[in-house]
């Protein structure tokens, strides 16, 4: 697995601009982490589309995100080079009607989570846009398949196939040994990672950190794996410190670097 190189002639818009529709009253969390991890992997801008209350919650916490409404994005969709869309979104109306839109306008990369997956799995409909990823727990892959948590489990690789199949996408399914597959249903089945990341944000650092390896025009399939590989190095290289029991969701985004060096 090859980490791409950057160019030295180059500005911010040379590493991609992110949408990331994200976070909640009750999970400004999510937004911060997704935001904040997409940049700190080596993309250029992170846009944060969001209800006032998780604005300012993440305005408190960084000075790298730029912001805009909840509604306003889709004014100006085509600016984007990747969008993700899900994390602490809530099942809102405003949440749904998000993600519809996203499904239905994004013509880019696109990078479906947590609840954006739960309003997935409600919809009348498998057609997505051409370069999605989508990135369930099992739980979340038994509502997209409409089956038990157990039979998800059961076999992993099997149901990122089906997951893969049905949508026409590239699947991210998490577990102790996350499962990538393509859309052509190859798969990688990675082996990084410890018990450090079985805490709540862990998934919304991944999403970013995916979303942030599209931006700098890395391959669907690519910037899966090396997300999902680089994701469990940070929960190693922390583990090391912090221990797997104490570290937090916000550790594993000062383990990036670290994580990228390892393996340049």
């Amino acid at each position: 697995m090859e980490f791409k190189q950057r160019n030295q002639n180059s500005h911010k818009g040379t590493f991609g601009k992110i949408l990331n529709i994200a976070g909640s009253k009750y999970m400004p969390g999510a937004a911060y982490l997704s935001s904040v991890s997409a940049l700190k992997i080596g993309a250029g801008y992170c846009f944060l589309a969001a209800e006032d209350t998780v604005i300012q919650a993440v305005a408190a916490q960084t000075q790298n995100v730029v912001f805009k409404p909840l509604f306003s994005w889709i004014d100006d969709i085509e600016t984007f080079d990747v969008i993700s869309i899900g994390c602490g979104l809530s099942m809102s109306n405003d949440a749904k009607w998000n993600v519809k839109k996203v499904i239905k306008y994004s013509k880019v990369p696109t990078v479906i989570d947590a609840d954006g997956l739960n309003i997935l799995a409600k919809l009348d409909l498998t057609s997505l846009p051409t370069n999605t990823i989508l990135t369930p727990h099992p739980a979340e892959a038994a509502r997209l398949l409409r089956t038990t948590v157990d039979d998800i489990t059961s076999n992993l690789e099997k149901n990122a196939k089906n997951i893969s199949e049905m949508y026409n996408c590239v699947t991210v399914l998490k577990s102790h040994n996350t499962v990538v597959c393509s859309k052509d249903l190859e798969i990688y089945v990675n082996n990084t990672g410890n018990s450090a990341l079985a805490k709540a944000g862990s998934g919304d650092v991944l999403t970013g950190m995916i979303a942030g390896l599209l931006a700098q025009k890395m391959s669907l399939f690519e910037s899966a794996k090396m997300a999902v590989h680089l994701h469990g190095l940070c929960g190693e290289l922390a583990s090391k410190d912090l221990t797997e029991y104490s570290v937090m969701a916000d550790d594993l985004i000062n383990y990036i670097p670290m994580a990228i060096k390892s393996i340049l």
